[in-house]
């Protein structure tokens, strides 16, 4: 009788442009089964770290050292979540083949050849005496690809199926994955999910979100600042391959949309957010993936009911449900994404998605930092 092959235990860690936190998973890999969850675990972004991660996406004055700095800091953060998840699974350091982390994006400009996640895998490595797999973009960018979405073929691997399935991410951008049966992943950004709700949320209420999307569910949505907000902008209607983060849609994009609105009750203008959220994914899906009657949501606006009904209500055809019903909490998906792409890496397997990214050519996605 042959044993059963151990498992590959791997680490995945993902840190959004909504920079609220650090999330991590620690996932078992045998054969081609889907990878299952053994522990999960968020630590809080410092405060004082949230603010210099979110001005660095802007210019300023000594970028460089402060880049270093707020890199060192986080991959201390996310070492906390690394002894919290071994911890948790009462697992040592050396059972665990790899960790996954994608870092903070600060830039993101593929039309130009680069984009930058801040991050430390050296420290991160040295620090956990676990190799770490990172720089999963910038390979697909060099092949002239947009380095981004990276989830698609991980959302294939998990949720494919006979019928069309649209899977959802709404994290602090907002990207779909179309599975379509026999035909290449398909996928990109649709536009901001919770990015502009949370900055808007805490400028008013001093909450850094909405938390069930109650503050907006008691504003009115207001039509014209829809229509201005989905009209103005060109890029929502550029046709894939895109992808887009807070070089776009940050403050001033923001309070530029906002001239001629002031009048607008802050709480009025956070349900035209909101609405402008699930208009422009609806609008997205209605145009490239009328077929789908699978909507699977992931990532922290899954907490936000209210954007959830509205998405819902704009898609009246579409059966909409959240990835914990197909058994992978969506708080945790984009950790477990980047232990898949991780694993990815160390098996010689090209996750690059030229069908998503417009790349010339598949490619492995990632660098190694040895233990």
């Amino acid at each position: 009788m042959t044993q059963a092959q151990e498992p590959r235990y791997l680490i995945g860690l993902m840190s959004g442009t909504s920079t609220d936190g650090a999330d991590g998973v620690l996932a078992a890999f045998s054969g081609t089964d889907r990878p299952q969850i053994v522990a999960s675990a968020s630590r809080p972004m410092p405060t004082a770290l949230r603010a210099q991660l979110l001005d660095l996406n802007r210019a300023g004055n000594n970028e460089l050292e402060r880049a270093g700095l707020a890199s060192c800091q986080l991959a201390d953060l996310y070492a906390q979540v690394v002894d919290d998840l071994l911890a948790q699974a009462n697992l040592p350091a050396s059972r665990i083949a790899a960790i996954g982390a994608h870092g903070q994006t600060v830039r993101h400009r593929p039309e130009l050849g680069f984009t930058i996640q801040l991050n430390a895998p050296a420290r991160l490595a040295e620090n956990t005496g676990i190799a770490v797999v990172a720089d999963f973009r910038s390979r697909d960018v060099a092949a002239g690809g947009q380095g981004a979405p990276l989830v698609p073929a991980f959302h294939e691997a998990m949720f494919a199926s006979e019928q069309t399935v649209t899977v959802l991410n709404l994290g602090g951008i907002a990207n779909i994955s179309i599975l379509r049966s026999s035909q290449d992943v398909t996928g990109f950004d649709t536009g901001p999910a919770n990015v502009l709700l949370d900055m808007w949320c805490l400028a008013h209420t001093g909450e850094s979100y909405d938390k069930d999307g109650a503050w907006s569910a008691g504003g009115t949505v207001h039509q014209p600042l829809l229509d201005a907000l989905i009209e103005g902008e060109p890029w929502l209607a550029l046709p894939p391959p895109k992808s887009t983060g807070r070089d776009l849609f940050n403050h001033t994009w923001l309070q530029t949309r906002l001239a001629g609105f002031e009048a607008i009750a802050p709480q009025d203008v956070q349900a035209t957010l909101r609405a402008f959220t699930a208009e422009t994914v609806a609008q997205a899906i209605g145009r490239h993936a009328a077929d789908s009657q699978t909507l699977i949501v992931c990532g922290g606006g899954t907490g936000n009911r209210a954007l959830l009904e509205d998405l819902q209500s704009r898609l009246p055809g579409v059966q909409l449900s959240t990835s914990d019903a197909h058994g992978i909490a969506s708080q945790s998906m984009e950790a477990l994404a980047f232990a898949w792409l991780a694993h990815a890496f160390l098996s010689g397997h090209s996750a690059g998605t030229p069908s998503v990214t417009g790349a010339r050519r598949k490619t492995i996605l990632g660098c190694l930092y040895p233990a």
